[in-house]
């Protein structure tokens, strides 16, 4: 069994083409970052067609924290010049666990119940506004986090840009001293913008999840 991830990039047309750019720079450094943290063999990301990307990940467990930490490094994003912290750029994303059937020269050339049920997903969604999905083969655990994700959805939609830059460093794993030597701001208010993420519920959804997908196949 392993996780893949299926994202797109919502309303990538509306980018510039400079801020586009930044966007996948940043995408394509997170993807080397992620390999070298958890092992060349264990994660493995594709760019496709300018604004999507696919990746497999075979800690399936893993695939909810590296998910949010994707969507949280797209979200920190920020223009030259820009003055305001709404977030610019955003992703859909869909998860699928399942069986890893074929492995060909690239992940697009690959196939699986994996594959299947994340792009089937992110197909699905592309006419509603949720950002985040999951799909396995067990309808107990895709109940359960429909929901949670669901309501993770709406903690995510009152994200800002400080935010989210908040929650991509929790999720690396430094603490709040950490940040804000990184941020340049004080620990206090790291911490305020830590409540203001919901990082309580998501650090408790995380777990949530990490337990129940590692005990369920």
């Amino acid at each position: 069994m392993v996780a893949v991830i299926t994202a797109d990039l919502v309303d990538s047309s509306s980018y510039s083409d400079s801020f586009l750019d930044e966007v996948l720079k940043s995408l394509k450094s997170e993807f080397e970052n992620l390999q070298l943290e958890y092992g060349q063999n264990e994660i493995d990301f594709e760019i496709y067609r300018g604004d999507s990307f696919q990746g497999v990940v075979l800690r399936y467990e893993d695939s909810l924290r590296i998910a949010l930490r994707i969507k949280s490094l797209i979200n920190k994003v920020k223009f030259k010049n820009q003055n305001s912290t709404n977030i610019l750029a955003d992703v859909k994303i869909a998860i699928g666990i399942g069986n890893f059937e074929y492995k060909g020269d690239s992940i697009a050339a690959s196939n699986g119940q994996a594959f299947q049920l994340s792009g089937r997903t992110l197909d699905a969604m592309k006419n509603d506004s949720r950002r985040i999905r999951l799909k396995t083969p067990l309808e107990n655990l895709n109940a359960e986090f429909e929901a949670s994700l669901f309501l993770l959805d709406m903690i995510m939609e009152k994200w800002s840009q400080a935010s989210a830059e908040v929650v991509y460093f929790l999720l690396k794993g430094l603490k709040e001293t950490e940040i804000a030597t990184v941020l340049k701001i004080s620990q206090p208010a790291v911490n305020q913008r830590k409540k203001a993420c919901g990082w309580e519920a998501i650090s408790a959804l995380l777990k949530r999840f990490e337990t129940v997908t590692a005990h369920s196949f």
